[in-house]
């Protein structure tokens, strides 16, 4: 008896200790995980790249063809303030004037360097100290596309005399879901991956949309209601340029730039973008589905 009583109180301490191992090991797997999400960028690894003043410029406009969609209305009235604040607004996702397209986000996808064939990829770049800001103006976000690189800050505003819900839906970088009252400080975040693009709604107001371009260098531009875009201090070399809008897709170009060019590059998108409308023709508020974050996550 007195030996089987020693043997089961062996077998228990033992599966006492496996137990515990188990639960350090895990443990220990979660921590670097969360050593790993608060490190520096991986890809932020690679060779410093030191303008040598000899850079290139690429310049282009993004033209329009086929038949324009008429623009489709907002309507505001669930929001008395929104609606005093932008009476005619109307939905950003397919902007051309004069048969150019506007809120296109332009940037070098990867490529090689003349000297000595280095992948762009694995160069790194200065971080810009400008602070890029995403405003709520008007019951719109603005810019309605804009770009930054990784590392860069990002100051969300609200010059609106409303709240909003800035839910910045990103996959590769962690997410954001906050709440912003009127007269709110500045929601400052930065980007540790690059990540194009990162779709922004407010959950208070459902019309209200934005995109973040996050490129690991500065290579980068969001056409402007003419349509046109400029890319500076860009090394000499042969590139993978991209052309991306919300609604008509993305379009690839090659581009070859020499020391001190400015070279041209256009690009051309088709008509035939859809959009969803409610009953009427026009885009009206509807109830949020989820409720806004006081704080971020």
């Amino acid at each position: 008896m007195m030996k089987r009583a020693q043997m089961l109180l062996l077998l228990l301490a033992v599966l006492g200790l496996l137990t515990l191992s188990m639960a350090s090991c895990g443990g220990g797997e979660e921590d670097d995980d969360l050593a790993e999400d608060d490190a520096s960028p991986a890809e932020s690894a690679g060779a410093k790249y030191t303008p040598s003043g000899n850079e290139g410029t690429v310049t282009g406009t993004i033209a329009f063809t086929g038949a324009v969609p008429e623009p489709i209305s907002i309507s505001m009235d669930a929001d008395a303030t929104c609606g005093a604040a932008n009476p005619n607004a109307v939905v950003e996702d397919v902007v051309v004037k004069d048969g150019k397209l506007g809120n296109v986000f332009i940037y070098v996808k990867d490529g090689k360097t003349a000297d000595g064939g280095k992948n762009i990829a694995n160069l790194t770049f200065d971080v810009p100290t400008e602070t890029k800001t995403l405003d709520q103006k008007g019951c719109h976000y603005t810019p309605h596309v804009i770009g930054v690189m990784v590392g860069q800050k990002l100051s969300v505003t609200n010059s609106d005399k409303t709240s909003h819900n800035v839910n910045v839906q990103a996959k590769s970088n962690p997410q954001f879901n906050q709440s912003q009252t009127t007269g709110a400080p500045p929601i400052e975040k930065t980007f540790v991956r690059a990540e194009t693009l990162i779709p922004v709604k407010c959950q208070v107001h459902p019309w209200m949309k934005s995109y973040i371009g996050v490129v690991k260098h500065p290579f980068h531009a969001v056409s402007g209601e003419d349509g046109t875009y400029e890319i500076k201090g860009l090394p000499a070399g042969t590139y993978t340029l991209v052309a991306w809008h919300e609604k008509l897709g993305e379009k690839t170009q090659s581009v070859t730039v020499g020391a001190k060019e400015s070279k041209a590059q256009d690009f051309s998108f088709g008509g035939g973008a859809t959009t969803s409308l409610q009953p009427g023709g026009s885009f009206e508020m509807l109830p949020a589905l989820d409720l806004p974050m006081l704080g971020g996550h």
